[in-house]
């Protein structure tokens, strides 16, 4: 279990990496974006208001077009939250910073963070195989993202190169271009992906599973459907 005290809220993170949970105190009058159906629990003096972020680009980024502001009236409040995948949760306190995440990997944040969609280009969302939208994450306060699978931090210095369905984040400032590995032979026959190859400084956040393989694995196992 991880309990932090930063200048943000106060929270703690339970049953990781494998389920993710979180426990954040709202301050009275002080309100909390969540991710519409993460509410797990919360106290009878939180209100719930939901209002309509990013329209339809939101729910071609595959999230809801939804987002639900958690406030605390007359007093402190404490909710819980759950992503819907299984994996685990990060935090990270954004200082008039930017970070852009995957299309599904926004879990809470402070009122102050701008969660927005964003472009990422034809051509990249296409190739990657993922998606033609980020959300794009910005301004100063408390930022919580999911994954599938654990979730690693890992410190970019000039390149470094992740396969399209591992990414979860990233920092503003790294660039990057979608690629095979070793041609388009190695992309058909190697059982390797489309990659992203980042240049620049910053930090990168990776999933240790991805959805697809788990599911082409688990296909074979399906209840096969009775014959008439």
């Amino acid at each position: 279990m991880e309990t932090t005290n930063f200048k943000g809220f106060n929270f703690k993170m339970e049953c990781q990496p494998d389920y993710g949970f979180v426990t954040i105190d709202i301050p009275s009058g002080k309100k909390l974006k969540v991710e519409a159906s993460a509410m797990a629990t919360m106290d009878t003096n939180i209100e719930m208001k939901t209002k309509m972020k990013g329209g339809l680009s939101r729910l071609l980024s595959g999230e809801s077009m939804f987002i639900n502001d958690f406030k605390a009236n007359n007093g402190d409040g404490q909710i819980q939250i759950a992503p819907a995948c299984p994996g685990d949760v990060k935090h990270v306190y954004l200082s008039n910073e930017t970070i852009y995440l995957q299309n599904t990997a926004f879990l809470a944040s402070s009122e102050t963070i701008n969660v927005e969609t964003k472009w990422q280009g034809f051509a990249k969302g296409f190739f990657s195989g993922e998606n033609f939208f980020l959300i794009k994450c910005s301004g100063e306060g408390d930022l919580w993202f999911n994954s599938y699978g654990g979730n690693i931090q890992i410190d970019v210095e000039d390149g470094y190169v992740v396969d399209t369905g591992h990414i979860v984040a990233f920092t503003e400032g790294l660039e990057y271009q979608i690629s095979t590995v070793g041609g388009y032979k190695s992309l058909f026959f190697s059982g390797e992906g489309l990659v992203c190859k980042f240049s620049g400084k910053g930090k990168i956040w990776i999933q240790t599973r991805k959805i697809v393989p788990f599911l082409t694995w688990v296909f074979p196992f399906r209840p096969a459907p009775k014959k008439s």
